[in-house]
């Protein structure tokens, strides 16, 4: 998540992919993947109430299929906005948004 620059996207499913191959697996646990990726957006926003700063871009982690994750700090409200201020372009879908067209970046 740290490596992903302004202008890119990842998801979930694509840090397990990453993580099998690193350990040549033939695949990862994209809960227990989730879980580490709660842990790290919550670090980061705690460490910049403290006057700390990580550095973890984790809004540019999406769910399955390029979903926002309601679980981030703030909730997806909050990771709608620092995309858009990216220039990614959010759609509703439901109670849901996504990043439109998130395969092309």
């Amino acid at each position: 998540m740290k490596e992903v620059p302004k202008g890119r996207l990842v998801t979930i499913v694509e840090i397990c992919k990453k993580i099998a191959r690193k350990h040549k697996v033939k695949a990862c646990c994209s809960l227990t993947t989730g879980i580490f990726i709660m842990t790290a957006a919550n670090a980061t926003e705690e460490a910049a109430k403290k006057g700390n700063d990580l550095r973890i871009p984790y809004w540019r982690t999406l769910k399955a299929e390029g979903f926002l994750n309601e679980r981030y700090p703030d909730g997806q409200e909050a990771q709608k906005k620092k995309l858009e201020d990216e220039g990614f372009k959010i759609i509703p879908k439901g109670k849901k948004y996504l990043v439109q067209n998130y395969q092309n970046s």
